[in-house]
């Protein structure tokens, strides 16, 4: 477990909030790699060790494990254990997008929290309150609520107005603060949606977003930081398959790491000067 002051000393710490997507595919990662016994496992630890001195977070997509089966989830449930063991200053985010009827929440919350033991968990707000509280039980635990996404389908739903003219992600904002706090709910915010960060913000001045659509998807970091960024930072931004697979050969970790450095420096620059 981590609380909002832990996570931001070690922003400051490190001169970065960068998370580090593990949307590890087995069809994409070394050829070297292919004939170990857990081959997506030994990927994220090589991974892991190469990318920890520049990053807070981890943030392994469950998509990805699933589409593995057993084999997959054994590999997710092994890297977990690794970052607690070899690395507990690191926040991680399961990015499952949980949500349904309440009873059923309660049993996502249960495998999470307590089989898996992860900080955090995405989770999506469509069915509202009753499968979302069963998520904000657990003492020193985050959810991360779907808001406004980088997606280009984010448009068919979330910016959409009521009579009034708001917008259903700035409901969803407003609303779900009713439930949780700045301690226990983070948004997530797509890095594509540029000026509507200022928005964003407005809602929510002090909580954390979690922010996706850096790199491969074309967000800008100087933009995000300039509407969404505050005195304690505020922002936990994803990079995934621009560090994990920005080299397929045997090189892939000193790759990942020499591309995770580049974006911590630019984080460095950006840290004091929004402060």
């Amino acid at each position: 477990m981590m609380t909002r002051k832990e996570i931001t000393e070690q922003i400051f710490k490190k001169n970065s909030f960068l998370c580090v997507g593990l949307d590890t595919d087995i069809r994409k990662i070394p050829q070297c790699l292919l004939s170990n016994e857990d081959p997506i496992f030994d990927f994220n630890r090589a991974i892991i060790d190469s990318t920890a001195p520049y990053c807070v977070a981890y943030k392994p997509n469950l998509a990805f494990y699933e589409a593995a089966g057993i084999k997959g989830m054994v590999s997710f449930e092994k890297t977990v254990g690794y970052l607690k063991k070899n690395y507990p200053d690191h926040f991680i985010i399961a990015d499952a997008k949980r949500g349904d009827i309440g009873n059923t929440s309660a049993m996502y919350a249960r495998t999470f929290f307590e089989e898996y033991d992860i900080d955090a968990l995405t989770v999506a707000p469509y069915m509202g309150e009753d499968s979302v509280t069963p998520f904000l039980g657990y003492d020193g635990k985050w959810i991360v609520l779907l808001a406004l996404t980088s997606n280009k389908g984010s448009y068919d739903f979330q910016l959409t107005e009521n009579k009034n003219g708001e917008k259903l992600f700035e409901k969803v904002i407003k609303k779900a603060q009713e439930w949780g706090n700045e301690d226990n709910l983070m948004f997530v915010v797509g890095a594509t949606q540029g000026r509507m960060f200022e928005n964003v913000r407005r809602l929510a001045p002090n909580s954390f977003f979690l922010v996706p659509g850096i790199g491969a998807q074309g967000g800008s970091l100087e933009e995000v930081c300039r509407f969404g960024m505050t005195d304690d930072c505020g922002l936990l931004v994803n990079s995934s398959r621009n560090i994990i697979y920005a080299s397929s050969g045997d090189d892939f970790a000193e790759v990942a790491a020499s591309k995770t450095k580049e974006l911590q420096q630019q984080m460095q620059a950006l840290l004091p000067h929004f402060k």
